[in-house]
């Protein structure tokens, strides 16, 4: 892989990650909700456990999803279904329930595993081997640069997002807005499910059609 092409990989891996998709939203609202210090593990279970995807699925994880697409898509919905959960639990979040510690922040491997259910991610994790891999290159070696151009970005980029719900916890004071936040996310959340619920539909419901 020549330095032109690892260049555009950073793009590629710059503009994915730093774009609104469930990891981003949910940061932001671990921002808004817990602050930075609390939201620590879940942003590094992202920064690291997205790369380690990119990593697994370009080494040939992926392929046995190719071979059982029934599968992955089990894990899809297995996946939206949970998705859904999470948009309610972020849209019915109180304040004072954060306060008192009945809701807390997602832990650093509930936020690696949750890579793995996460269509955006996977999106972006077989996206990414498909387009910068070449069968004139070194293979193996092209899936690391890949995973360290999604590695490189990860930290400021999803840091950016709790940065932002960290700042706008300080704007949030009043119960109310912090209410409305919180119902806003959830449905962000939710709207990011849609393309994936359209998809299964179509897998399960029209393809035989």
């Amino acid at each position: 892989m020549t330095i032109e092409l690892f260049f555009a990989v950073l793009f590629f891996a710059f503009s994915t990650t730093i774009t609104p998709g469930p990891n981003n939203v949910m940061i932001m609202s671990s921002g808004v909700n817990y602050g930075i210090r609390q939201s620590i593990p879940h942003w590094l279970g992202i920064c690291l456990g997205f790369p380690l995807m990119v990593l697994l699925v370009g080494l040939g994880f992926g392929v046995v999803f190719d071979r059982f697409p029934h599968l992955h898509q089990l894990i899809k919905i297995i996946g939206t279904v949970y998705l859904l959960w999470l948009a309610w639990r972020i849209a019915s979040a109180r304040p004072e329930s954060i306060a008192t510690g009945k809701s807390k922040p997602f832990s650093f491997w509930q936020a690696a595993l949750f890579q793995w259910v996460n269509a955006k991610a996977w999106v972006m994790a077989s996206g990414a081997v498909a387009a910068f891999t070449s069968v004139t290159g070194v293979y193996w070696y092209q899936v690391l640069l890949i995973t360290l151009a999604f590695l490189l970005v990860a930290f400021p980029c999803v840091g950016l997002w709790l940065v932002c719900g960290s700042a706008l916890r300080r704007v949030l004071t009043v119960p109310l807005l912090h209410r409305i936040f919180n119902i806003s996310m959830g449905l962000l959340l939710l709207l990011s499910v849609v393309p994936v619920l359209l998809e299964i539909w179509r897998y399960y419901f029209t393809s035989s059609a």
